[in-house]
């Protein structure tokens, strides 16, 4: 055995380890980052792509982006995520009437109630004025602060009849598959956080994986190159089967088999699966922060794609209240102002209180109160998804752009093949 032969047989082996390690390495990077396109545009660029299959237009290289440059894989794919976490996971969690009683309905309109007494005060009294400027003014203060008390008297049973209205009606009044599906696509760093934090074991493992398996590949491809043939193109060659081979068993390790499986004391499982427990403890965190809050909740009902349906709603329970709060008056003030008057007035109170119902529930303090019990809840069921849902879950989001990782291993395998050509030939 010649030098050259034996410093073969030492590096091959060292750079197939570095091609399965940069290879991984690089290829989680594309999974997540850049979380937004970075590149050249190219006026007309985008139009172009309706001539390209389907599978090419999918690669977040440019193409549906009117440019040239990268935008990673996951974050690209923002609201494809959002539909399968919903369709995969968080519909199998629970119901939106689920979600929304675990946050307590009495606790949110006691919350309200404290948070627009004042608001709601202003709220009538800039309404009269406006509406009917010499009303307010000709009524006598004692009977001002009145219907001031009347009306905080029956603020709780009002905002109470709210929000139960929408517990009752909420599978209608708000569709949790379009909610996500817009959080994701406004905020593309959600999915990035969903993956990252709840697979970041599998991550590391992907990365340090490809260099002990690309190591132990390197071997026999270190004998067949040095030993037995002698031919310059077989070491690339055999980068790009190492480098394609090292993210394929990598991804296939993380997810399968799905079901448990033994082998005399032996037991294989896929490793992100394993984790079950574990996940579903980060992965609720992760969406009762983030998604399922309720902020969100509060923002899709009122401006949501049902949204009418939530005002219509509240301004239906506040009619009789500002009925209610003119009491004996009521006749009177009528006949003061003409029925038709009165009931803009009344109508423009509603109206304009619906914000105020709402509002509240932007409250960062109640909300983080809050949040635990969707935390729970999500925790619990995801606990008891079958191995199944609970794989296909973020499996499903990768699964069509898994080759493009694979292509990617195969590329650098063949470019570190010609590197070791290049120093050592």
């Amino acid at each position: 055995m010649d030098s050259s032969e034996l410093i073969g047989l030492l590096t091959v082996p060292l750079f197939t380890g570095a091609i399965g390690y940069v290879t991984n390495w690089s290829g989680v990077w594309m999974l997540f980052y850049p979380v937004r396109f970075r590149g050249v545009r190219i006026p007309g660029l985008a139009s172009l792509s309706r001539f390209f299959p389907r599978r090419v237009r999918q690669v977040p290289i440019g193409l549906t982006h009117g440019g040239f440059g990268w935008q990673g894989i996951v974050p690209s794919r923002a609201a494809k995520m959002g539909s399968i976490s919903v369709d995969k996971g968080i519909a199998k969690l629970g119901s939106p009437k689920e979600f929304y009683e675990s946050l307590d309905p009495d606790a949110i309109a006691e919350h309200i109630v404290e948070s627009s007494r004042d608001d709601i005060r202003e709220l009538v009294e800039r309404t009269v004025r406006r509406e009917h400027p010499g009303l307010w003014n000709d009524l006598p203060p004692r009977v001002r602060e009145a219907v001031h008390a009347r009306v905080q008297e029956q603020l709780p049973d009002v905002v109470r009849s709210v929000t139960d209205g929408i517990g009752r009606d909420i599978d209608h009044l708000m569709d949790v598959k379009l909610m996500v599906i817009r959080k994701m696509e406004e905020r593309p760093e959600l999915a990035n956080r969903i993956f990252l934090e709840i697979g970041r074991k599998e991550l590391k493992f992907i990365v340090n994986f490809g260099f002990w398996f690309g190591l132990l590949l390197g071997i026999p491809t270190a004998i067949v190159t040095e030993l037995l043939l002698h031919q310059w193109w077989l070491l690339p060659i055999a980068g790009v089967l190492i480098g394609y081979a090292t993210n394929l068993v990598a991804i296939q390790m993380i997810f399968e088999p799905v079901e448990e499986r033994h082998y005399g004391p032996f037991r294989f499982q896929g490793l992100f699966l394993r984790r079950q427990p574990e996940v579903a403890g980060i992965y609720s965190q992760v969406i009762s922060e983030d998604i399922l809050n309720l902020t969100n909740l509060g923002e899709e009902l009122l401006h949501g794609r049902q949204s009418d349906r939530t005002r219509k709603l509240i301004v239906t329970s506040l009619r009789p209240a500002i009925d209610r709060a003119t009491g004996y008056a009521q006749v009177a003030v009528r006949v003061a102002v003409g029925t038709d008057r009165y009931d803009t007035i009344r109508e423009s109170v509603a109206t304009e209180a619906v914000g105020y119902t709402m509002t509240p529930l932007s409250d960062p303090d109640f909300n983080e109160a809050q949040r635990s019990e969707i935390e729970d809840l999500i925790t619990v069921r995801m606990k008891e998804m079958s191995a199944t849902d609970f794989s296909e879950m973020l499996r499903t989001v990768i699964r069509e752009d898994e080759w493009m990782l694979y292509l990617h291993g195969a590329v650098l395998g063949f470019a570190g093949g010609l590197l070791h050509l290049a120093i050592f030939s």
